[in-house]
């Protein structure tokens, strides 16, 4: 049996189901280029990217849109950048101008190059208020990593445990205004070690190769037991 994550290893070990085997997921790391983080000063603006769109009206509240774009109003010098899927454009729209911050806000809704994107930001955010709603790894987030940018993610969501033991951004503990900057602001403070680590183990940890060699694995061991 494979999963994505440690925790559910250890919890169907801990059931006493066998043979269980991490098997983290890989994306196409070669279409992305690790970019120098857009120039900033002390007081310059810091830029987030949110790529796991809502497809219902109640994930604007639990997929954090809505606790993203209170911390806009919250933090001046906070910019985000909304990747939409062309469901609910109009709703985001309206969001948008009640929140007033039309200026600090860029929406691509439709096809772009993600690469291009992750170039104009300091790191990348998926939060969530419940673990079934967004994959255990986002690929926004592998995305991000293996173009060298740190991530945001939510304390529910399994890859937070990979972000946490590796360092390679920070854990928001809630889906609120106010534990998102706390997460960000953590981030600012180590934000050269944490694209450091980033460039390290993005390419290395999630590329579709390591995926694969991770099944060989799986398989060889599945072999040899059968052969024993």
């Amino acid at each position: 049996l494979t999963v994505l994550d440690e925790g559910s290893a250890r919890r169907l070990r801990g059931w006493g189901v066998r043979n269980v085997h991490l098997v983290k997921p890989g994306v196409d790391v070669t279409k992305f280029q690790h970019t120098p983080p857009p120039v900033n000063g002390p007081d310059g603006p810091i830029r987030l990217l949110m790529a796991s769109a809502p497809w219902t009206l109640p994930q604007f509240e639990s997929k954090g849109v809505d606790a993203l774009l209170a911390a806009v109003q919250q933090r001046p010098n906070l910019h985000l950048t909304l990747l939409w899927r062309g469901v609910l454009t109009d709703e985001i729209h309206r969001r948008i101008a009640a929140a007033d911050v039309q200026d600090r806000v860029t929406l691509h809704d439709g096809l772009v190059d993600v690469d291009s994107v992750l170039a104009t930001v300091h790191a990348a955010v998926v939060m969530a208020t419940t673990a079934n709603i967004v994959k255990a790894y986002p690929h926004s987030l592998l995305d991000a990593l293996a173009a060298g940018k740190p991530v945001l993610v939510s304390r529910v969501i399994p890859m937070s445990n990979y972000v946490e033991e590796h360092g390679c951004g920070q854990v928001v503990d809630a889906v609120t205004p106010a534990s998102l900057l706390a997460a960000m602001d953590r981030l600012l403070n180590d934000y050269e070690s944490a694209v450091a680590t980033a460039r390290a183990i993005g390419r290395r940890d999630f590329s579709e190769g390591a995926m694969i060699e991770s099944y060989r694995t799986v398989y060889n061991q599945l072999q040899t037991d059968k052969a024993a």
